[in-house]
C-alpha cells in the first residue's frame, strides 16, 4: 500500500466533480425540454405599418398594451412553431380605429400582459448559475456530514484519514495553560532532581554549550500506574516556560499504513518550529514495542511508525532545545533501538512514594479540602504503605465525601481512616444479612489472625480488627501497620507473616473442628502460597536451592506476573517445599492459639459484641 505523504492532506474532490457534471447535464436537458419557448422569445420592435400588415395577413394571435410605455406587445407568426414576440408604437390618430378592428377579429386575443424574455444576463444567472451553485452547496454539505459520521463511527477514525498525517497533539504554549509546577508534585524528589537538569538546560543552554555538554534527547519515565509520570512531564514544561506538546502513543496507530509515520513527522516538524519545547508521548509502548523477529505476521503500520520515530529522534538537533519525554509502565516491552543512548538517554524511575513521600502527597491534596487541625498525617501515611499518588488523592477525596455525608464542613481523622479502609477493602455493607453463627466464625477467624500476629516477634502491630462486611467480599479483616518504613524483610519476618495468615483457619479448626472449617480463608491461602513460593524461587531462602533463581517476573509495574524457569522435576520439588513451609507455619499458629485459648474466647466475644475494636483495646485485653 502506498505511503501517505504530508502533501496529500487535502481530500480528493474527483467524485464531487463527477456529480457536478451530471447535474449540469440534467439542467441542460430541463432547459431544452421545458423552457424552449421562453428562451426563444426575443422581443423584436417593428414599425406600426408592419404591425397592420401582420393583422391583415392573419398572423397576429395575441395583443397586450404596455401602459407604462404606451406600446403594443403582440405575438405573431405563420404557425405556433415560428411565433415571435414583437413590440410597436401606436400611431397617434389611429388608435381608436385599430381598437375596433382588433375587437372585431375573433382570431386575435387580448391579454393583460404577454410574457417576454427578461434581461439576457439575468436570465442566464437564474437559469444556469443559481442551480449549479445550489447543487454545489448541497454536495459540500452532504460530503462534510458524511466525513463527520465516518470519523465518529469507524475504528481508527476514517474521518481522521482526511487529515492525512496531522499529529493532533495538544499544544500548551503558555505556562498558565499547563498550570503545573514542581511545587504541585510531592513524593518524587529523586525524579524531580533528575528532571530539574532538563529545566536548567532550557533556561541556560549556553552554560552547557560552553563545556560541550548536550541535552539528553529523550527522557523515559517508568513506573506503576498512578505514580505521577504525566504530572511530572507537565511540571517540567511549567517550570521551563516553553511550549508543551502532549500526545498519547495510541493516537499514532491508524488503520492505514503510513499515517502513523506521517503523524510522527508532523509532530516533530511542529516541535522544531516552536523550539525550545517539550514533546510528551504518554504510553509510548503502544508504538515502541519490540519489532517482530520471527518473520511472521507483525503490524506493518506500528513498525513503520516506530521506524519513523527512531529516524526523527536521530535527525533533530538537541541544541535547539527540543526535549522528548515519554512515559510507560511496560519498559521491558520497548524496542532496544529506542532505548539506546542517543535516543532515550535517561531513564527516570517513578516508584510508589515512601513514608515521607506519602505524607507530603496527602498534605498537597489536603490543601484543596477543609481539614481539621488535629489530623495525624503520620498515621494515615503509615496505613497506606504501597499506595500510589493517585490512590492517595482518592483517599483524601473519599474522606471529604464522607464528611459531606455526615453533614460536616470539616474532614476529621475518622473520615481519613475510614476512607483508607474504603480504598483498600471496600465500603462497609451495613445492610448485609449474616447469621449469628457466621458472625461468630468470622469473629474467631479475625481474632486468630490478631493473636498470632501479636504473640510473635518481628511482626507488625495490630491496629484494627473488624467483622463488618465490605463490598470487596471480605466479611472482616485485621489491619497491621508498621511503625516505620520497611524496605527489606528477613526470613523470620516472612515466616511469621505466613503463620499470621494461617491463624484464621487455625482458630476455626481449634474452636469448631476441622469438619466445620469454612471458605473464609481463601484469600489467606493465596497470599501464604505466594510468599512461600517466593521464599524458594526468588529470595533464595532454602538450603537445597540456595541462591538459584527459579522464576522470572514480567510486567513488574502491572502486577508482577511470575513464571517458573526450571525443569518439571524442580517445579515438583518447589511445590513440596512450599507446602512444607505453609504446614509448619500453620502448626505454629495452631500451637500459639492453643496456648492462649482463653484469650481467644474472651477477645472473640468482645469483637462479636462491638463488631470493631482498635489495636489499643485489643492489646489491653490481651495483656490484662
Amino acid at each position: 500500500m502506498k505511503e501517505i505523504k504530508d502533501s496529500d492532506r487535502k481530500p480528493s474532490k474527483k467524485p464531487l466533480i463527477y456529480y457536478y457534471m451530471v447535474a449540469l447535464l440534467v439542467l441542460m436537458l430541463l432547459n431544452a425540454l421545458f423552457f424552449p419557448s421562453v428562451l426563444s422569445r426575443q422581443v423584436i420592435e417593428v414599425p406600426y405599418s408592419q404591425f397592420l400588415t401582420m393583422i391583415d395577413d392573419g398572423q397576429v394571435s395575441q395583443v397586450a398594451l404596455e401602459e407604462s410605455s404606451g406600446q403594443l406587445v403582440f405575438i405573431a407568426g405563420e404557425d405556433e412553431a415560428h411565433q415571435q414576440v414583437y413590440k410597436t408604437g401606436i400611431w397617434p390618430d389611429d388608435g381608436q380605429r385599430l381598437l375596433e378592428q382588433l375587437r372585431s377579429d375573433p382570431s386575435i386575443q387580448f391579454q393583460a400582459e404577454i410574457p417576454t424574455q427578461a434581461n439576457p444576463l439575468l436570465s442566464f444567472v437564474l437559469t444556469w448559475i443559481l442551480p449549479i451553485f445550489f447543487f454545489i452547496l448541497i454536495g459540500e454539505l452532504i460530503s462534510r456530514w458524511m466525513m463527520k459520521r465516518m470519523g465518529n463511527g469507524l475504528p481508527g477514525g476514517m474521518g481522521n484519514a482526511m487529515t492525512f498525517g496531522k499529529s493532533n497533539a495538544k499544544v500548551y504554549v503558555e505556562a498558565s495553560q499547563i498550570g503545573v509546577t514542581f511545587a504541585d508534585v510531592a513524593g518524587q524528589e529523586e525524579a524531580k532532581a533528575s528532571l530539574m537538569e532538563v529545566v536548567d538546560f532550557l533556561h541556560e543552554p549556553e552554560k552547557y554549550a560552553d563545556i560541550g555538554a548536550q541535552l539528553p534527547k529523550g527522557v523515559l519515565l517508568v513506573g506503576p500506574p498512578g505514580t505521577g509520570k504525566t504530572l511530572l512531564a507537565k511540571a517540567v514544561a511549567g517550570e521551563a516556560h516553553v511550549p508543551f506538546f502532549s500526545i498519547s502513543g495510541s493516537e499514532f496507530v491508524e488503520m492505514f499504513v503510513g499515517m502513523g509515520a506521517a503523524k510522527v513527522r508532523d509532530l516533530f516538524k511542529q516541535a522544531n518550529e516552536k523550539a525550545p519545547c517539550i514533546v510528551f508521548i504518554d504510553e509510548i509502548d503502544a508504538i515502541g514495542k519490540k519489532r517482530d523477529t520471527g518473520g511472521y505476521g507483525g503490524n506493518d503500520e506500528r513498525e513503520q511508525t516506530l521506524n519513523q520515530l527512531l529516524a526523527e529522534m536521530d535527525g533533530f538537533d538537541g541544541r535547539k532545545g527540543v526535549v522528548l519525554l515519554a512515559a510507560t509502565n511496560r519498559p521491558e516491552s520497548l524496542d532496544p533501538a529506542l532505548m539506546r543512548p542517543g535516543r532515550f538517554d535517561r531513564r527516570v524511575p517513578v516508584e510508589p512514594p515512601d513514608l515521607p513521600g506519602r505524607k507530603a502527597i496527602l498534605q498537597v491534596h489536603a490543601k484543596k479540602v477543609h481539614i481539621a487541625d488535629d489530623v495525624d498525617w503520620d498515621l494515615i501515611a503509615r496505613t497506606t504503605a504501597g499506595s500510589s499518588g493517585a490512590e492517595l488523592a482518592n483517599i483524601v477525596n473519599e474522606a471529604a465525601l464522607r464528611a459531606v455525608r455526615q453533614h460536616r464542613k470539616v474532614v476529621k481523622q475518622e473520615d481519613l481512616e475510614e476512607s483508607v479502609e474504603t480504598v483498600l477493602a471496600g465500603a462497609q455493607r451495613k445492610n448485609a444479612v449474616i447469621s449469628d453463627q457466621e458472625k461468630k466464625i468470622v469473629s474467631y477467624h479475625e481474632i486468630g489472625h490478631a493473636l498470632v500476629a501479636a504473640l510473635q516477634t518481628h511482626s507488625a502491630p495490630v491496629t484494627k480488627i473488624t467483622i463488618i462486611p465490605r463490598t470487596s467480599g471480605a466479611l472482616g479483616y485485621t489491619m497491621q501497620v508498621d511503625t516505620g518504613e520497611k524496605a527489606l524483610m528477613s526470613r523470620t519476618e516472612l515466616y511469621n507473616k505466613i503463620a499470621t495468615l494461617t491463624g484464621g483457619r487455625a482458630a476455626e479448626e481449634l474452636i469448631f473442628g476441622k469438619e466445620n472449617m469454612t471458605t473464609g480463608a481463601s484469600n489467606d491461602i493465596e497470599q501464604a502460597t505466594k510468599l512461600a513460593r517466593a521464599m524458594i524461587t526468588r529470595y533464595g531462602m532454602t538450603d537445597e536451592f540456595d541462591m538459584m533463581a527459579l522464576e522470572t517476573i514480567q510486567n513488574q509495574y502491572l502486577g508482577g506476573d511470575t513464571s517458573l524457569t526450571c525443569a518439571p522435576e524442580t517445579a515438583a520439588k518447589i511445590d513440596a517445599m512450599a507446602a512444607q513451609i505453609i504446614k509448619e507455619a500453620h502448626e505454629k499458629a495452631l500451637g500459639i492459639l492453643k496456648a492462649h485459648e482463653g484469650k481467644l474466647h474472651e477477645l472473640a466475644e468482645y469483637l462479636l459484641e462491638k463488631e470493631t475494636i482498635t489495636g489499643e483495646a485489643f492489646m489491653s485485653i490481651l495483656n490484662a
